[in-house]
């Protein structure tokens, strides 16, 4: 497989996701799913359903909606949910959301369930998750006005209303794992794969 140079698809409009295989030297193309995501993260979470393995699923699910487009085509799905307190948080639909989403992080930790695949047709040939942990300090009122004023919209693509390559580093206290995943991609096991297909250089 890995003699022939396949197409690459990241089923996402995740300008971070794109940022960081972009920045790794990987020629793709970005296609983002319609898949409905609510069903499934509702069907997880009446079954008492581990985020991690929701988040898995989504990523595998988005993929697989894509590759039924694009057949032959390797396809990379992803997914991140934030939790804290046993609480899942979705990406805010607007400012006044952020704002409120903010507060409610503020001076708490919470992790990001993380995860990736890669699918070609039906089958799932890669799958790679990781679970970072962060603690926000305590966000007065005037810091939290100047910092989304500055982020602006950008907070709306986060799940966590934040760019830790931004001026979102600057909530935090404490931050244990993978900085990519973070950033919403377990990008390391998912290089070593795509050099195994010849996707990426050796």
């Amino acid at each position: 497989m890995g003699s022939t140079r396949e197409v690459l698809i990241l089923a996402s409009a995740s300008v971070a996701r794109a940022a960081m295989l972009r920045a790794a030297g990987i020629e793709f193309s970005a296609i983002p799913s319609a898949l409905d995501e609510g069903a499934i993260k509702r069907r997880f979470r009446a079954a008492g359903g581990d985020p991690l393995a929701c988040a898995a699923a989504l990523a595998e699910a988005k993929a697989q909606n894509i590759s039924r487009q694009n057949p032959g085509a390797l396809v990379i799905g992803a997914d991140q949910i934030l939790v804290a307190g046993g609480e899942w948080f979705d990406k805010p639909m607007n400012l006044s959301e952020a704002r409120v989403q903010l507060r409610q992080l503020s001076g708490r930790s919470h992790v990001l369930a993380t995860a990736a695949c890669v699918v070609q047709g039906d089958i799932r040939l890669c799958q790679a998750t990781a679970v970072p942990e962060l603690t926000m300090r305590r966000l007065g009122e005037g810091f939290l006005a100047r910092y989304i004023a500055a982020e602006g919209k950008t907070l709306l693509g986060s799940v966590g209303a934040y760019r830790i390559e931004g001026r979102g580093v600057q909530l935090f206290t404490r931050i244990v794992g993978d900085h990519f995943a973070i950033r919403g991609l377990p990008l390391l096991p998912l290089l070593a794969f795509l050099r195994r297909h010849g996707l990426a250089r050796e």
